[in-house]
């Protein structure tokens, strides 16, 4: 996956909006005005998701393209290589984990059933 897919990727999800609230360079997707991934520009082959913390350790044990994330929380949050040992499919999969990741920390009313859809 490049940038660009792993951009299209996170807008074709409901509700996302995307902004550089950072600086130029970072660019973040949100769900109901929360974070759920993030890419930076002068980086275009490493993505930053939030994860479940278990999974994150599962991951990061298992993937050599997946990290802690720098200047993230990294209990919670994962750096992806794209050009490494993740494939396309299954880094869509982490985009709808971490998607999920946030809907459900999201106040009971803005967990709508088109958000609560993606797993």
């Amino acid at each position: 996956m490049d940038i660009e897919k792993f951009r299209e990727y996170c807008l074709s999800l409901p509700c996302v909006t995307e902004d550089f609230p950072f600086d130029e360079t970072v660019l973040v997707f949100r769900v109901k005005n929360k974070i759920f991934a993030c890419v930076c520009l002068d980086k275009p082959e490493l993505g930053v998701l939030k994860c479940d913390p278990e999974y994150a350790v599962e991951l990061r044990d298992h993937y050599m393209a997946i990290e802690p994330a720098w200047h993230w929380n990294k209990q919670y949050w994962n750096q992806i290589w794209f050009n490494r040992d993740v494939t396309d499919e299954f880094l869509c999969k982490l985009i709808n984990h971490s998607f999920a990741e946030v809907v459900k920390k999201l106040p009971k009313k803005e967990q709508t059933d088109e958000l609560k859809q993606i797993k």
